[in-house]
């Protein structure tokens, strides 16, 4: 019996070690805004995915449709790979989305149809964090996507003035 306790404790200490989210890949069959696809790996297994290091404009924001469109031309019906290894609280997976070796959310930024997500810019790596930072200031600098209206409202902002 205490040999079965043992191998008990040793699986689920090794299971523990292994992160509960990994990397998969799979084809998104649905974008649900500018920052949010779903994506059905080779299980058959739908993920909801929240792409990291990026906020896109809220549905009923300005360029919410657009951001949205943006994501969808990019990786609707597409093979993507998605690198998770969190989940936020609301369900979803967090993660990085790439095709073809180009990073999805960082293209979003560069397109003008994100922010760089700076509040949670601690989960990226250093290197993200920059290349991230670097892209908006150049959408801001060459006015593209969202950086055309005089005054454009982050989504967290826009968000906070709705709750009060």
């Amino acid at each position: 019996m205490l040999f079965f306790r043992a191998i008990a404790g040793a699986s689920l200490a090794l299971a523990l070690s292994f992160p509960a989210w990994a990397n998969f890949t799979g084809k998104v069959v649905g974008i649900a805004d500018g920052d949010t696809v779903t994506v059905l790996d080779v299980g058959n297994v739908q993920h909801k995915v929240r792409l990291t290091g990026i906020d896109a404009p809220e549905k009923k924001q300005p360029f919410g449709s657009r951001s949205k469109q943006s994501l969808s031309d990019m990786v609707f019906n597409k093979i993507v790979t998605v690198e998770s290894d969190k989940r936020d609280r609301y369900g979803r997976e967090l993660g990085k989305v790439l095709m073809g070796g180009m990073d999805v959310n960082l293209e979003q930024i560069r397109r003008g149809m994100a922010w760089h997500y700076k509040a949670y810019q601690r989960d990226q790596s250093a290197a993200d964090r920059q290349i991230y930072a670097d892209a908006e200031h150049e959408a801001e600098d060459q006015r593209r996507g969202l950086w055309t209206d005089a005054e454009p409202l982050p989504p967290w902002e826009w968000r906070k003035s709705r709750r009060q």
